[in-house]
């Protein structure tokens, strides 16, 4: 859980809005400190392999999370990367997305 302007918000909300849309395969929710050093939620989104990062995929992602979740749940950044660290036996390793 994170604590965003006060209000708890679940990572586990946020991912499972994202995984909605259909050019994600995987994604993952961590905190992350802005310019003045208040955490907000930061996204790390995979897409399939068929489709390609875009503008128009982010702008796509970015309206689905306005329509779906509150103004202080919606991820503040939204990375894409090609996969999400995980352990040998499949556990997401959050740690190395803070970094």
């Amino acid at each position: 859980m994170l604590k965003v302007g006060g209000l708890w918000v679940s990572p586990a909300e946020i991912e499972n809005v994202l995984s909605a849309h259909e050019a994600v395969s995987d994604c993952a929710v961590v905190g992350h400190y802005d310019q003045v050093g208040l955490l907000k939620p930061k996204a790390f989104v995979c897409l399939h392999d068929e489709v390609a990062s875009s503008d128009a995929v982010l702008g796509e992602l970015v309206k689905l999370c306005a329509k779906s979740l509150d103004a202080h749940k919606r991820p503040r950044w939204l990375e894409f990367i090609d996969e999400l660290p995980r352990t040998a036996t499949g556990k997401l390793q959050r740690f190395r997305l803070r970094e």
